[in-house]
């Protein structure tokens, strides 16, 4: 099994402390960041130190992971405003299935020649149960809005706004007949 990484070795308030600064320093300056990063570790006891090739291939990582995040967030906002609620929870199948497919190809590119890092396994579980469970949500809100809708049409009945036939017609053609 492949030694782990250094940054792999970070406690997750530690790696969270670098993302962030690398954020805010716009990915560069990590000469000053692999110092401070030094520096926090020492004050917290740690050995582990990070020379700045190491801080600076990492940051390379998570930059690109971010622009791959951002575009996917951009890519999704639009896809979302371009169709209505009905059609988010079918996206969402969609997207759930091109995670799954990602992770069997990132599974499998791993798979010749070093053993999964169960770690890596339990990101992408979280992952998908997030992806689940906010598919779940969306129906939720699909059926509240439906319901919604059939009070505000039982209310038009019951003031004589429509008739019932009116009603039971537009119940069909909005789909919850």
């Amino acid at each position: 099994m492949p030694t782990p990484r250094k940054v792999d070795q970070l406690d997750e308030g530690t790696r969270a402390w670098l993302k962030e600064t690398l954020r805010a320093r716009g990915f560069s300056d990590y000469a000053g960041i692999a110092e401070a990063l030094n520096e926090r570790l020492a004050e917290d006891g740690s050995s582990l130190r990070l020379h700045t090739a190491t801080v600076h291939r990492f940051g390379q990582e998570y930059e690109k992971f971010v622009e791959y995040q951002e575009q996917a967030s951009a890519w999704a906002a639009e896809w979302i405003n371009d169709a209505g609620l009905e059609e988010e929870a079918k996206r969402h199948g969609v997207l759930f299935q091109m995670i799954t497919t990602l992770a069997f190809k990132a599974m499998q590119s791993r798979m010749g020649d070093a053993e999964i890092d169960a770690r890596e396994l339990g990101f992408l579980g979280k992952l998908l149960k997030d992806v689940m469970g906010s598919a779940a949500l969306r129906e939720k809100m699909i059926e509240a809005e439906r319901a919604k809708q059939a009070a505000r049409l039982d209310q038009a009945v019951a003031a004589g706004d429509i008739d019932a036939a009116a009603a039971a017609r537009a119940r069909e053609i909005m789909g919850f007949a």
